[in-house]
């Protein structure tokens, strides 16, 4: 499950917590279908095929990924669609009849709605809700954690291979970790390097569970991680990183409080409630 699978998650439970009917097309046999299933959900494979059926009785679809917007399209109702990635749209002949038919964009940071913009998309279709994660109680403390978490990713462009160097400059092992959410509650800093960034769920992930995070300044990041004071910026070269990871490490009272001052931030602005009612809010607008 990456980033965007968790934000659907977390959007058809509040959606059905909130008494919404809520139904999900997804790729067979998926992560996302099958804890979408475990909590209730209706769940069917996605597919040009099942579409018919799937959209009878819904007043509108909501579509989270590029196939999924096209698909949505053929549907034959109003169509939201989730904008989660900071490369520019395409200017083709096929994007720009995709782009032209959805009823609304919601982009997950102003980075993003900026690359609708520059699409051509008129700002008033275009609604920025920001990501929400789940936050734990009572709040993180940061005595008694220690050492380095990163992403691990496959992905060329998540930047592991620039993670890894750092780490061997700092002299430091730096934990590459598949499961996100138990691993940094533990952890001191977590380190994430990318080329590109819609915004960084992840990064949230982190702020929320108490680890400090040092990310690249690049797409929406700096919308959620200001530097000094719910994070460190630094740019993609190994060395820039390992300097900042040695800065936050040598510096137990700046951990601390870069700590409480980003738990804080995703406390007031990045929470599921928040990402939830961010949603319903365009729905209802679409819909009246």
């Amino acid at each position: 499950m990456r980033g965007g699978q968790w934000q659907a998650l977390y959007l058809m439970r509040g959606l059905a917590a909130a008494g919404h009917q809520v139904r999900l097309l997804t790729p067979a046999d998926s992560p996302l279908m099958e804890h979408a299933r475990a909590d209730g959900i209706d769940a069917r494979p996605l597919g040009i095929a099942a579409l018919a059926g799937a959209t009878s009785g819904v007043h509108l679809i909501h579509a989270h990924d590029a196939r999924a917007h096209t698909l949505a399209l053929l549907g034959g109702k109003p169509v939201v669609v989730s904008r989660r990635v900071a490369f520019p749209v395409r200017r083709g002949m096929g994007s720009r009849w995709k782009y032209g038919r959805a009823a609304h964009y919601i982009a997950v940071s102003q980075c993003v709605k900026q690359t609708l913009l520059d699409a051509g998309i008129a700002p008033e279709r275009i609604t920025v809700v920001y990501d929400g994660v789940p936050i734990e109680t009572p709040p993180p403390k940061m005595e008694g954690r220690s050492g380095v978490v990163a992403l691990d990713s496959d992905d060329p462009a998540k930047g592991k291979n620039i993670v890894e160097q750092a780490g061997g400059i700092a002299r430091v092992d730096v934990r590459f970790s598949k499961n996100l959410i138990e691993d940094l509650r533990s952890a001191a800093v977590f380190v994430y390097i990318t080329e590109l960034e819609g915004l960084g769920s992840a990064a949230l992930l982190a702020m929320a569970a108490g680890a400090v995070v040092l990310a690249s300044r690049v797409g929406g990041l700096p919308e959620i991680v200001e530097d000094g004071v719910t994070g460190s910026l630094t740019t993609n070269d190994a060395r820039n990183v390992a300097e900042g990871i040695e800065q936050l490490l040598g510096d137990p009272i700046l951990l601390a409080r870069i700590s409480v001052a980003a738990r804080a931030r995703v406390e007031k602005e990045f929470t599921i409630e928040r990402m939830v009612n961010g949603t319903i809010a365009v729905y209802e607008r679409m819909l009246n």
